[in-house]
Parts: C-alpha cells; sequence; structure tokens
C-alpha cells in the first residue's frame, strides 16, 4: 500500500491520531475514548459546534483543498493530539499526508446501519432546513448571533452534503457506494502498519494494542451518541447557545420588528414623529 500523495501542507506538532471514519460511526465514542487513553483534546464536529469561532479557520481550509493547496494544520489543530469524525474525515489524505508518525483508525459499522443512523440524524437536521421555513429562520438567527456559527452550517455542507456526498446522500445507493469507496479508499492507501480498522463494538483491546497504550482498568469502553442522545445533544445545545445570547437576540427582534412597522407606515405614506 503506498502513502497519499496529497500535498503535505504544514503540520501540527502534536497530532497523533488521525480518524478517517464517516460521522455515524461510533466517531463520539472513539473520541470519549482516545481522551480517556490521554490523547485529548480531540477534534470531532461536536468539538466545533461547541467553539463555533473554528469554523473560519476550516472554511478557510476547505478553500485549500479546493485549489489543491498545501494547509497549514497549526491554526487549527495546535494542541490537539487526535481528531475524528467530520471535517477532518474529509480532509483524511491531507491530514495523513502532513502527518506522517501519526496513527490512523478507520471506524466502520453495518452499510445499511450507518445510513439509517446518518439519515435519522445529521441528515434529518439538513432537511430539516430545507422543508421547513421556521428552521431555515432559525439557523440563520443562530448565524447572524453567534460567531462562526454561518460559517459553521456552511462548512457541514461544503464538507458532508456537498463535498463528500455530491447533494445525493438522500439516494441510498449512491450514499452507500461513497461509504464503501472510501474504506476502501482508506484501506489501500494507508499503509496496513499504520492503521487500525475498528468497529467500536470491540472495545478496549484492538484500540489500547494498536496505540501502545494499556487497557484501562475497570473502565467500560464508552459508547455514546446513538440517535436519542443525538437529538437531544443538538436541542440541549442550541437552547444553550440562544440562552447565553439571548439580550443580542432580542435587541435583534426588536431591531427588526422596529423596521418591519416603520415599512408599514412607509407604504401607507404615515410620517414619523
Amino acid at each position: 500500500m503506498a502513502e497519499t500523495t496529497e500535498p503535505a501542507g504544514i503540520p501540527s506538532p502534536h497530532l497523533a491520531v488521525i480518524g478517517t471514519g464517516f460521522g455515524r460511526t461510533g466517531t463520539l465514542s472513539l473520541r470519549e475514548a482516545l481522551e480517556r487513553l490521554g490523547f485529548a483534546p480531540c477534534d470531532h464536529m461536536l468539538e466545533n459546534f461547541e467553539h463555533p469561532e473554528r469554523f473560519v479557520l476550516w472554511k478557510d481550509a476547505v478553500e485549500h483543498k479546493r485549489c489543491g493547496e498545501p494547509i497549514d494544520w497549526r491554526p487549527l489543530l495546535g494542541g490537539y493530539r487526535a481528531i475524528v469524525d467530520w471535517p477532518g474525515a474529509w480532509f483524511w489524505k491531507e491530514l495523513v499526508a502532513a502527518h506522517p508518525d501519526a496513527k490512523v483508525i478507520l471506524t466502520v459499522r453495518d452499510p445499511a446501519r450507518w445510513y439509517e443512523s446518518t439519515l435519522a440524524t445529521i441528515f434529518g437536521v439538513r432537511a430539516r432546513a430545507d422543508e421547513s421555513p421556521l428552521a431555515r429562520a432559525a439557523m440563520r438567527l443562530l448565524g447572524a448571533v453567534i460567531p462562526g456559527m454561518r460559517e459553521g452550517f456552511q462548512v457541514v455542507d461544503d464538507v458532508i452534503w456537498e463535498g463528500t456526498f455530491g447533494g445525493r446522500f438522500a439516494d441510498r445507493e449512491h450514499a452507500l457506494r461513497v461509504y464503501a469507496d472510501h474504506i476502501r479508499d482508506v484501506q489501500a492507501t494507508v499503509p496496513a502498519d499504520r492503521l487500525l480498522v475498528f468497529d467500536v463494538r470491540e472495545g478496549w483491546g484492538p484500540l489500547c494494542a494498536f496505540l501502545g497504550v494499556p487497557v484501562p482498568a475497570g473502565e467500560s469502553f464508552p459508547h455514546v451518541n446513538d440517535a436519542a442522545s443525538f437529538q437531544q445533544r443538538i436541542q440541549g445545545r442550541f437552547a444553550q447557545e440562544l440562552l447565553a445570547r439571548a439580550r443580542p437576540i432580542a435587541a435583534a427582534v426588536a431591531v427588526l420588528g422596529a423596521l418591519f412597522w416603520m415599512a408599514r407606515r412607509a407604504r401607507r405614506g404615515e410620517t414619523m414623529e
């Protein structure tokens, strides 16, 4: 197997583990496990929505990838010891090339179960935004009042729905082909001694052996982020953001209301006193 020939870019100095698996293949469980094993902090899509200002940097990385330009990983991943899930999974070739000493973990699960899980969770959020004017308005409001959130929504589209699935995730057969092709591509590219193909149901054993660390004594492997907890996490996260920024949101609503009122008066030919 040959290493990727992508532009190597500038490595982040402490990155030791690169996760190449798609979201909904146990990536949050893997993140929890890696951090318990000492590979913290670990980047994950959740990490970025918790710190949405990071999406500006991801947007810049997207542009570099599209132009075939090397990426400087230090601003994004400086201090991080691991990265899993999207957005990183879309950049796996660039990350692997830039960090030749990092271990690579490809999380996998049954393809049909992966698709149904993705359809019900992260794609479900995207589909509701397309179908519901209220959801679109809420996303625009979040993008307006939370620094980086507008870029975050755009990065999710650029990296997952367009970049990975070409705008055709709803086509089940197409999405499953992309999933299978991705697994084959990673296995054909990364040398076997550098790669672990991992189902999180296998637990600590293969992961710890691959990373050369002891199995945590008396500690069960973390299994988190099923579909129900995903929905609760998304709703809870956005609720927290809205509460934290209630004043600017209220101010924005008040300004919009005032503008609407003035526009109505102007249309009626009324003068402002």
